[in-house]
């Protein structure tokens, strides 16, 4: 793998110490920091490059406004040992989302399924970021998310917005690399969208569809001019989509809060499960199980066209790897989003790394 058009790369360690003193000098407690820089940047290591420091700027816009709260701590509204609800009061959502899964891995010991839901939550990231704190301790973690105060997908059928993208993410430990998924319930997401449009590029394929309901690979009708993105499954299938949208719905409101409730801002909520194996049939039979199934699908034979099978989140690790040993790929575009904060905090940008010859 290589890194391509306008990316550079930059030192892993010099990268997180920036973004988390970035995130200090925008009034963020010290832990909140911490974390934040280091959910943003394992993103950018595992290639999301959409939702790794390029958010940054946006999150350090609304630590400005006030629309993220960069201190304190979530209320408490129900704890049972095993099930937690908090309310986030607009706290940073990556801090939220990684607190809330090392609460449940503490805790998961005693109880083998730990749940927690989040109400009102800032942003929180690739949801990928979080899955490996799961699986590196031989324990399922599955993470699903909505922003009940954004619409942009409509119900199959339909043609007003009622959905977000409604991404899950399951973290599966093998005896190898775990199986990462991360995966919206519509065909592609709404900062993929606006991504095309401010570079002035359409969908590859008809993944949009106007107000009247017409299918469209135009991403500006779904952004400004009254469309929606389709749901999983296009016109053709899109009753999948549209099922697993209600199904995110459904789990990511257990708090009791949300689309009906009709929050203003950047308001998410989280549904996050950790389960540990050897509470049922034994953590080492899991693995052994599950790495059975990887082998099979790495093994599958490849239709034409295609050199192998892959497993979700292979690329994902193999990007990393690499970006520990070479630096992590950061595009001219992510640096110059970071660089008007870091001159209006005083934080030295990371220098990128000489290039290859």
């Amino acid at each position: 793998m290589t890194v391509q058009g306008d990316s550079r790369r930059y030192g892993v360690d010099e990268t997180r110490a920036f973004a988390q003193a970035l995130f200090r000098a925008a009034g963020l407690d010290e832990d909140k920091a911490r974390t934040v820089g280091e959910i943003l940047l394992e993103a950018d290591l595992m290639g999301h490059a959409t939702h790794g420091l390029a958010l940054a700027p946006a999150y350090l816009d609304a630590a400005a406004s006030g629309a993220l709260l960069g201190s304190g701590e979530p209320d408490v509204v129900a704890d049972r040992g095993a099930c937690i609800t908090w309310r986030g009061k607009r706290l940073p959502g990556p801090w939220l989302t990684a607190k809330a899964v090392d609460l449940a891995l503490d805790r998961v010991q005693t109880y083998g399924t730990v749940t927690v839901a989040i109400s009102d939550s800032h942003h929180i990231g690739a949801l990928a970021a979080y899955l490996t704190r799961a699986t590196d301790r031989g324990c399922l973690a599955m993470i699903a998310s909505s922003m009940p105060s954004l619409a942009g997908v409509a119900p199959y059928g339909g043609t007003q917005a009622v959905f977000t993208p409604n991404p899950i993410a399951a973290g599966i430990p093998t005896e190898g690399d775990p199986i990462l998924l991360d995966i919206s319930a519509s065909i592609t997401t709404i900062n993929m969208t606006r991504q095309l449009v401010k570079a002035g590029q359409v969908f590859p394929q008809a993944w949009a569809m106007d107000a009247q309901g017409n299918p469209s690979t135009d991403p500006q009708v779904a952004l400004s001019q009254g469309g929606t993105l389709l749901p999983v499954g296009g016109l053709d299938h899109g009753h999948k989509g549209y099922g697993w949208a209600l199904l995110v719905e459904a789990l990511s409101t257990l708090s009791g809060f949300g689309r009906a409730d009709q929050p203003a801002g950047t308001c998410v909520s989280v549904f996050i499960q950790v389960i540990d194996p050897g509470a049922f049939g034994g953590q080492a039979d899991f693995a052994r199980q599950m790495g059975w199934l990887a082998d099979a699908c790495k093994t599958n034979p490849p239709r034409p066209g295609v050199d192998r099978v892959r497993l979700p989140g292979e690329r994902g690790l193999a990007i990393k790897r690499e970006s520990l040993v070479q630096g992590v790929a950061l595009s001219d575009s992510i640096m110059q989003g970071l660089s008007r904060w870091a001159q209006t905090h005083g934080v030295p940008l990371p220098q990128a790394l000489p290039a290859d010859d």
